[in-house]
């Protein structure tokens, strides 16, 4: 199998494989997670410190959004700073993880019928993926392939991909959804720094009782009456659907990482499938904001 290969690339030693490897969702927020410290980068700590070492990381993110279901193949992807308006101090980041070429060929056969290409070029890691992984894995040593968002497709075609994905689960391969599951960037209220508007509140709440009771309904949120304003389009729900599917196909639901919001109109909450909530301080410092300087909607985060 393609990816007994990839075990022996971590840190240059096989590492024991666990029956299944644990899966989660998480709600990245602003790209200046990626470089400070509160209460949701440190449950994103604890979880990469609680888990088995993985042999690569599959993960979905919201910001790599295109009109075709792809993965990166490239042995070195870059670090890739999509976004506007931050720091100089975000746009030095690099995370340097290796990919692997060879868990993109092991995609494309387990998801068949459905078709999935190999991106040799093109892209990288965004940060929707590097924010989150410089706390999960800060050593950047487990190799990475990022899957495309197809945009042309429903929440129900997102779903059955995280079905058909859940084998790799078996093998090693932790999987990973980045987004959020409430996410209006033209909503933002900085004199919120932590809090949530009521139907950011009620949305969050639908999402919740779904992963952490029948992860099968997710593909039903886009019925609920806040949809509208929780999500104004679906790039940021959609990772959502993957961490669902793969509940769905193991018969076992997700529990809560953490959880809480941003700015009024982003939701931080995250899940985890077959792993534990968070040990960090639920009175950490809030997630970091957006800078007021671009108009939020420019920023691409």
């Amino acid at each position: 199998m393609v990816l007994d290969g990839l075990s022996k690339t971590v840190s240059g030693r096989k590492e024991a494989m666990t029956a299944r490897m644990p899966a989660a969702f998480i709600g990245h927020g602003s790209p200046m997670n990626a470089i400070e410290t509160n209460r949701y980068t440190g449950a994103w700590s604890a979880f990469g410190a609680s888990v088995p070492r993985p042999s690569a990381v599959l993960i979905v993110s919201a910001h790599w959004y295109i009109n075709a279901s792809a993965v990166t193949a490239m042995a070195r992807p870059r670090t890739i700073h999509d976004f506007y308006g931050f720091p100089d101090e975000l746009f030095d980041v690099d995370y340097p993880a290796p990919g692997a070429p060879e868990l993109a060929d092991e995609i494309a056969e387990v998801v068949k019928p459905q078709w999935v290409g190999a991106d040799l070029d093109s892209w990288g890691l965004d940060h929707g993926t590097w924010s989150v992984l410089r706390h999960v894995f800060p050593d950047a040593d487990v190799p990475v392939v990022q899957l495309a968002i197809n945009a042309t497709k429903p929440l129900e075609y997102h779903f059955d991909l995280g079905c058909r994905l859940a084998p790799l689960s078996e093998r090693g391969v932790m999987i990973l959804g980045s987004g959020n599951v409430v996410h209006n960037l033209g909503r933002l209220d900085w004199h919120q720094p932590d809090g949530g508007f009521d139907w950011a509140h009620r949305f969050d709440d639908a999402a919740r009782q779904r992963m952490t009771e029948a992860p099968d309904d997710v593909v039903g949120l886009p019925s609920q009456a806040d949809y509208p304003r929780a999500v104004p389009t679906p790039d940021h729900l959609i990772p959502l659907a993957y961490i669902a599917g793969l509940a769905a196909a193991a018969g076992r639901r997700t529990s809560t990482l953490v959880d809480g919001y941003s700015m009024g109109s982003l939701s931080m909450t995250s899940y985890v499938l077959d792993g534990s909530g968070s040990s960090a301080d639920l009175d950490g410092a809030p997630a970091a904001t957006i800078p007021h300087e671009v108009p939020p909607e420019d920023t691409n985060t």
